[in-house]
């Protein structure tokens, strides 16, 4: 099963731009469907970004335009580049891993969007 662990989350001011980071290990990681989500307190955790297999995307309308998932095939890593931060995205985000037979999670990273 693939491990996954998340990294680049920290405070920023409202309008800056912040790159997180998922290095995933021990599984194939290629084949898996991988993407980003989040969730404030509160709330339930949301789908901010996925990225197939194949490269296709997908965001939360809320992120459109302003957030980018890519993926490193040869490095084993999937990124979240966050433009144009709202206090509103301030959440603990966490990547996820997929495949038809299972799915795996990361701890998070907390991302706090504040002046």
């Amino acid at each position: 099963q693939v491990q996954l662990v998340e990294s680049g989350g920290e405070l920023v001011q409202p309008g800056g731009s912040l790159r997180l980071s998922c290095a995933a290990s021990g599984g194939n990681f290629r084949f898996y469907n991988m993407g980003w989500y989040r969730q404030a307190p509160g709330k339930q955790r949301e789908l901010v970004a996925t990225i197939n297999f194949v490269g296709s995307t997908n965001y939360a309308d809320s992120v459109k335009g302003r957030f980018t998932i890519s993926r490193d095939n040869a490095k084993n890593m999937v990124y979240l580049q966050m433009n144009s931060l709202k206090p509103e995205d301030t959440a603990v985000y966490y990547c996820n891993a997929a495949n038809p037979s299972r799915s795996s999670w990361g701890q998070g990273t907390q991302v706090t969007v504040s002046s």
